[in-house]
């Protein structure tokens, strides 16, 4: 891609902070009859009469959690977004509103906070969620984004990670490990452009696995999807950080163990193909990449037969009594204690 170099440029300088958050939020809609008053007082005001809220919020950080060289602002915004919408579905909620901080140092314009707005009132209106407030404020070290985002769920609807049994079936949605591979991908192509810039690398074959990381979805089709089918599982959790860490939360809040079956996690193709490129092993990635934003749930075994032929649905496992432990059961039949290998931003500081 050739870069534009007589792009506008519009210093950040030239506005204030409220006439900013103006200038970038004023294409923002309001759907929800909860928001009674979104941006533009000194605070939201929501109403949600009886219904239970749920909240979340997420940091991401320029060298920590994206590196811009290869994250379109668009993306970044969209993805803030998703990275939060994910929590919330995973309490078997809907999302209904978010607030959105942003801190930036002097190289950015107002063009690139647009594109960054751009990406996250995309989000938004796909999602069908109202933006209701945030801040904006100067940064020393790059661009730091802050999402909160509130959900509504009925009382007896909401799924906590604490509720395992065991016996429960284990069972996770869409595949796993391509969010992971994609960014091993885009940081090869990196380190080749820095080589040489004038390369062109042929992309088309890595589209599916470069959109997990750049451009993820969260479930919201899920949570409907349990109510048509009448399941309410009896833990959640979103795969943010990898399937072991994240089945090993619910073990250890549900005091269970669990079996989880190495030739039931699903993997796509084009994941799979890219193992074998890097040298990789796929299971390795599917327990430890993270950033699929899947959600992994327990059901009881009554329930199997509602999600038994829905492909949306993988059973990957059991959930054991606590002494038995938390193991992989490989494709020869042998166990491996699971253990946490996901990403970790505290172990990711310079």
């Amino acid at each position: 891609m050739i870069e534009d170099k007589n792009q506008q440029r519009t210093s950040l300088s030239d506005f204030g902070e409220f006439k900013l958050i103006d200038h970038l939020t004023s294409h923002f809609d309001i759907s929800h009859t909860s928001t009674v008053k979104g941006i533009g007082d000194d605070a939201a005001v929501l109403d949600f009469k009886d219904k239970q809220i749920v909240v979340t919020t997420d940091f991401l950080v320029e060298g920590v959690h994206f590196d811009l060289s290869y994250m379109p602002l668009k993306h970044l915004g969209y993805k803030a977004v998703i990275v939060n919408l994910s929590d919330v579905f995973a309490m078997n909620a809907n999302a209904t509103q978010i607030t959105v901080s942003v801190a930036v140092s002097n190289r950015f314009s107002l063009e690139a906070l647009e594109e960054l707005y751009a990406g996250i009132e995309t989000a938004a209106k796909i999602y069908n969620i109202d933006v209701v407030g945030g801040d904006t404020t100067s940064s020393t070290s790059g661009l730091l984004i802050s999402v909160t985002a509130i959900g509504e769920v009925e009382k007896e609807d909401v799924v906590y990670r604490n509720g395992a049994k065991p016996n429960d079936l284990l069972v996770v949605t869409g595949d796993l490990g391509g969010a992971y591979m994609g960014l091993q991908v885009l940081e090869r192509e990196k380190q080749v452009f820095l080589v040489n810039p004038n390369s062109q690398p042929d992309m088309e074959p890595y589209a599916y696995i470069m959109e997990r990381q750049l451009k993820p979805e969260a479930r919201k089709d899920i949570v409907k999807l349990f109510k048509d089918l009448d399941v309410k599982p009896t833990s959640m959790i979103d795969v943010s950080d990898g399937l072991s860490s994240e089945i090993i939360h619910l073990c250890k809040q549900s005091n269970v163990g669990c079996d989880l079956y190495e030739n039931k996690i699903p993997l796509d193709p084009t994941v799979i193909t890219a193992c074998e490129e890097f040298n990789i092993d796929s299971t390795t990635v599917a327990l430890n990449g993270g950033e699929d934003y899947e959600l992994l749930f327990t059901i009881s075994q009554e329930d199997y037969n509602k999600i038994k032929a829905n492909p949306n649905f993988s059973v990957i496992g059991y959930m054991t009594e606590p002494h038995v432990g938390m193991h992989l059961v490989t494709r020869a039949e042998t166990k491996i204690p699971l253990k946490a290998q996901g990403w970790n931003a505290l172990n990711n500081q310079e």
